[in-house]
Formats: C-alpha cells, sequence, structure tokens
C-alpha cells in the first residue's frame, strides 16, 4: 500500500448512473460511466430497473476504468464508494461491489457522501478554489447553498424546502411532453426561445429556496393559456422552455448573490448536475464579473454523476485517515 500516493478505486452508484474512476494523488486517470436509457420510457428513473441495471454495469464498467488507467487490481490501494444519498437499490450495489473488491484485496474502504462530492468535484483538475468559498450545488434531488471552510468541512447555509432545482426542470418538462430527462432539452429549446412569460416565484426568506410554487404556477398558466388556445404549447414551446429555465436560474442566482454578501466570499462556484445548464453557467460567469467574484465552474463530465469526484473526495479522507469498517450500509437519506 503507498501511504503518501494511494491508488484509488472509486464506485458511484447512487440513481442512475454506475460510475467508476481511478484517482491517484488526486489526479483523474479514469473517469469511466454507464448511462440507462431504460427510464426514458416511463418520464423519470425507476429504483427497481435502475438497480437492476448497475448489476449488470458494476463489473465491466470497473474493467473498463482500470484498463484505462493503465492499473490492475493489484495495484489499488483503497476502495472508494458513495454510500448516500440516494436510492437504496443503487447504492446497495455499489456498496456490495466496493466492499467485496476491499475484503478480497485486503484494503480499506472510503465511503463518500454523495453531494459533499458535488463540492469537492472542483479539486479533479485546475483550477481549483481556496478555501473558503461559497457553493451553489444543485442537482434534481438537491438544490444547496454551501460554505466550504475546508475539504471535509461543509456547511450548509441555505437549502430547498420542498423541490429541488432539477425536478422543477424534470417535471416541467414532463408538462411539456418532453422526455427524460428534460432538463437538457429544455436548455437547448431555451437557446431559440425569448423568455416571455412569467410565472410566479416563491421566496421563502433568508437563503432558502422554494420551487414548488413555481412548478404549480407553470402548470396553471399552461393549462389557462392552453384553454384559449389548443394549439399554444406546440406553436411556443421554444419560448416556453426560455421562460421556464429563466425562472429557475434567476432564482438561484439570486440567493448566491444574497449568500455571497452573506459570508463576504468572492470565491464562488457551481456544483451538481443542473450546473451543466448553460444559462446558469453563462449567469454565473456574467454576475462574477459584475460582482468581482473568482468563479469556478466544473467541466461537464464532473457536472453530472461520476465517480472522480468520489475518488477526489476520497483523497482527502484517506490522508485524514477516515476509513470504513465492513459493516458499513448505504443510507438513502446520508
Amino acid at each position: 500500500m503507498n501511504s503518501t500516493t494511494p491508488t484509488i478505486l472509486a464506485i458511484e452508484s447512487s440513481c442512475d448512473d454506475t460510475s467508476a474512476a481511478v484517482v491517484v494523488s488526486g489526479a483523474v486517470l479514469s473517469n469511466v460511466t454507464a448511462s440507462q436509457a431504460i427510464h426514458e420510457a416511463y418520464g423519470g428513473v425507476v429504483p427497481e430497473h435502475a438497480s437492476r441495471a448497475h448489476q449488470r454495469n458494476i463489473v465491466p464498467t470497473v474493467a473498463v476504468a482500470l484498463q484505462r488507467a493503465g492499473v490492475t487490481a493489484e495495484d489499488i490501494d483503497a476502495v472508494a464508494f458513495t454510500r448516500g444519498p440516494g436510492l437504496i437499490g443503487s447504492l446497495m450495489v455499489g456498496v456490495s461491489f466496493a466492499k467485496a473488491f476491499a475484503l478480497a484485496r485486503g484494503i480499506p474502504l472510503i465511503e463518500v457522501d454523495h453531494m459533499q462530492a458535488h463540492v469537492l468535484a472542483h479539486f479533479a483538475e485546475d483550477p481549483q478554489p481556496e478555501f473558503p468559498f461559497l457553493c451553489l450545488t444543485v442537482s434534481g434531488g438537491h438544490t444547496q447553498l454551501v460554505l466550504v471552510h475546508s475539504a471535509l468541512h461543509q456547511e450548509i447555509i441555505g437549502r430547498t424546502l420542498d423541490d429541488a432545482a432539477g425536478e422543477a426542470f424534470d417535471k416541467s418538462g414532463k408538462l411539456l411532453g418532453l422526455t427524460y430527462p428534460a432538463g437538457p432539452e429544455i436548455d437547448r429549446r431555451a437557446q431559440r426561445g425569448q423568455p416571455s412569460i412569467a410565472f410566479a416565484r416563491p421566496d421563502p426568506g433568508g437563503l432558502d429556496f422554494s420551487f414548488s410554487g413555481l412548478k404549480t404556477s407553470i402548470l396553471y398558466t399552461l393549462q389557462k393559456k392552453v384553454k384559449e388556445d389548443p394549439d399554444f404549447v406546440a406553436q411556443h414551446l421554444d419560448d416556453i422552455c426560455a421562460s421556464i429555465q429563466h425562472s429557475i436560474v434567476s432564482i438561484l442566482l439570486q440567493k448566491l448573490q444574497l449568500a455571497a454578501e452573506a459570508t463576504g466570499l468572492t470565491r464562488v462556484a457551481l456544483a451538481g448536475g443542473v450546473s451543466a445548464n448553460s444559462d446558469l453557467r453563462l449567469g454565473l460567469e456574467a454576475l462574477g464579473q459584475e460582482r468581482g467574484w473568482t468563479t469556478f465552474i466544473p467541466r461537464l463530465e464532473y457536472c453530472t454523476d461520476n465517480a472522480a469526484m468520489i475518488g477526489v473526495t476520497a483523497r482527502f479522507k484517506y490522508a485524514a485517515g477516515l476509513f470504513a469498517e465492513q459493516d458499513v450500509a448505504p443510507a438513502a437519506r446520508f
């Protein structure tokens, strides 16, 4: 075992992507992800299908990750895995594989918080933010403002009180008849439209978010428009998508600006699957220039669920000697 520059095999299986990566001393040698197209037919992730697909994908995905990194199983010094949060069946597959691999090789296990890993994805490549920094973490299941004191000390100072921003994108897309996941399609169509429709923007106050009322406003507005003109959605789809995207992004950036003012931080980062949204990325860059911030936006590969972020987080935990035991279990609400 190399205690100074460990070779870490990382596993991510929190939802519907099976991912494996090899990280050596913070450098990502490989990052392989197998996605599951089966959920498109259902308009959302079906937990049973997801867990079964993970079972089929985990071994070949790990094999490809090792091959691309140019290492073998004997070279691995520790195994990292997502313990939670996520779908319990999906997590069980990744945790079970990691435990078996570590037991067979007699090497340490490292459990990782999925949301903490999204923030630390910024350390998968340069430029890397200095501590402390502020991070807006936005995904299908979470929307958080995180004060990052250090790699292993992250403080949530704002969060959604109901639905997440990613869920608002996907549920709105479902109303429009778009395929799952709807976020990327809304983003593409929004580039061709204008944000000409005003939706309600509920504000619970402080640094917290609320997207449930926005979803309701979108539903009622569309119902009213379709009643007046049955072809309204088909004829104005790009403008509707632009309006939905503008509403969600505006809420996110407004709260981020409040958080920056409250903390006094000028190093501001973006993380999570929704950080792949083009308007959010451009909006943060523009706001950063206006406010004098140094902004950090991850490459698209490190926005969505991926094992590289698990391995990078594990590198910090390895250095701190934070290892898990073989009786560790997945936790859907970690």
